[in-house]
């Protein structure tokens, strides 16, 4: 599973992520669902890093990603806040403008993301969800 990815946990500032990436090419992020992990991509990373550069992590509060304590607000676990983390992760590996895949969940994160970073997102693409406005 994952032939030729790298799998480390990285510290972007809010959260301790674990992460997949290799390949080599334009960047791609992708992200995962609910109640998945960055597993999820195990057959499309592989095929996708013949051509891309393909980062795929546990967002916080999934699989081993850190978990960090909840808020009235919920905040920690809302989807800014897990578009801050991919960005600062894609810029801690040094991608400072990718294409984001989202499914279920993910695709929620990703759309935050392109809303919040334009600069930073290159290509959107979403998987088993729609626009839900306010609650992004």
């Amino acid at each position: 599973m994952f032939d030729g990815f790298e799998l480390e946990r990285i510290d972007v500032g809010e959260a301790v992520l674990r992460v997949r990436h290799g390949g080599s090419g334009p960047a791609v992020l992708l992200l995962h669902g609910h109640p998945r992990t960055h597993a999820t991509w195990h057959r499309v990373a592989p095929l996708l890093g013949a051509e891309r550069t393909v980062v795929c992590s546990d967002l916080r509060g999934y699989g081993e990603s850190s978990k960090p304590a909840t808020t009235p607000d919920c905040e920690p676990y809302s989807k800014r806040a897990m578009a801050r983390d991919s960005l600062d992760l894609m810029r801690t590996l040094a991608n400072d403008r990718f294409a984001v895949v989202g499914h279920d969940r993910g695709c929620y994160v990703a759309q935050r993301l392109a809303l919040d970073h334009p600069d930073a997102v290159s290509h959107l693409v979403v998987l088993d969800g729609v626009p839900i406005g306010d609650a992004l």
